[in-house]
């Protein structure tokens, strides 16, 4: 990983910003410009050179992820000291990650009389990040590979009578024993009218025969994440109303993977989902975007919406994802995470998009 790298094209939209001198504080993007994974840490870059803050915890730990930086010490906040440091070198004005800093936090700063020296931002390291290396890619790539596996293990688990959190448990599990580091999120397990709920949590209820099941799930390895979805029916053949809305959403996707063109508009790529479903009659029943980027955070620039903007580049790892969603009787969502080519999108997930029968 090129970190010194990511800093100086960074560096590159300090003037349009109006800074001299930026802190990092979001989490993900400390880790994307220097490589540190502890959860107490910020980053300067400044004009020439760079500085990590973090607490004594982390010490060893910043020392191996990260030694090409020196260490600014503190025993609490990250973001103040980093603040000071610049201020007191001169390096100023100061951005922050406007995002990411609570209103708390600037008061404290504003106590040392250094709010003057402050500029808000947002978004400079995040746009750096849509675009994702070989080493990146590599690991998203990664990622949905276990979570393809892991998937595959789970399908003969599924039965009439067991429960969601039962089947989140046993995913959670296998994605660990197929060498993930983490779930990506907390995984969607969502049967009967449960399905409906696009962001449902598992809860005890046992499925039922002639259930859809709605499995939204993602592995994370070496700090990158997967997204991946399939819905399924359990126990029964499925009805006609399920079939029609699953072959509706597959289309949707079809139709939303064919427009990842080099340079697509993201609005005109959502719309080539969004119509499919909307001619159908069943556009009031697909409320969210169709996508978004994958990479250190689950959710990242670009994102695929009628109010998103931005065009899509080679190499960027996206999801597509509609659905239907039929409130108190049951919803399909389709999901895949993909790399935008030159060409034709590369899917990294690959399990089968058909309408399973499980158990």
């Amino acid at each position: 990983m090129d970190y010194a790298g990511r800093r100086q094209r960074l560096r590159a939209s300090f003037g349009e910003a109006g800074i001299s001198t930026l802190v990092v504080t979001t989490p993900s993007n400390v880790r994307y410009l220097t490589g540190f994974s502890g959860s107490n840490g910020s980053v300067v870059v400044g004009p020439d050179a760079d500085r990590l803050c973090t607490d004594s915890r982390y010490f060893t730990q910043a020392e191996h992820e990260c030694p090409d930086l020196t260490v600014i010490p503190t025993t609490t906040t990250v973001l103040e000291p980093a603040i000071q440091w610049a201020a007191a070198d001169g390096l100023t004005p100061i951005g922050f990650e406007a995002d990411h800093v609570t209103v708390h936090e600037l008061e404290r700063v504003a106590e040392h009389g250094l709010a003057h020296e402050l500029r808000a931002t947002v978004d400079l390291v995040r746009v750096l990040r849509a675009h994702k290396d070989d080493h990146e890619r590599g690991f998203i790539a990664r990622a949905c590979a276990i979570s393809d596996v892991a998937l595959s293990r789970l399908l003969g688990d599924v039965r009439v009578g067991v429960t969601e959190r039962e089947l989140a448990a046993r995913l959670s599990w296998l994605m660990r024993d197929e060498g993930a580091d983490g779930d990506s999120f907390e995984s969607i397990v969502a049967g009967g009218p449960h399905s409906a709920i696009p962001h449902h949590s598992p809860t005890d209820r046992p499925l039922q025969a002639g259930d859809f099941l709605k499995i939204d799930f993602g592995a994370l390895y070496a700090g990158y994440h997967a997204d991946e979805t399939r819905t399924f029916v359990v126990g029964a053949p499925p009805a006609a109303w399920q079939v029609e809305i699953h072959e509706l959403v597959a289309a949707a996707q079809r139709a939303g993977i064919a427009a990842l063109r080099l340079d697509a508009d993201v609005r005109e790529v959502d719309a080539a989902a969004r119509s499919v479903i909307r001619d159908a009659g069943y556009g009031e029943y697909f409320g969210h975007g169709l996508g978004h980027g994958v990479g250190l955070d689950i959710h990242e620039v670009p994102f695929l919406g009628a109010n998103s903007s931005g065009n899509l580049s080679v190499g960027t790892p996206i999801t597509v994802e509609p659905g239907v969603y039929l409130p108190g009787r049951g919803g399909v969502r389709i999901e895949d995470t993909l790399i935008v080519g030159p060409d034709d999108p590369v899917s990294l997930t690959t399990t089968t998009r058909e309408l399973l029968v499980l158990g």
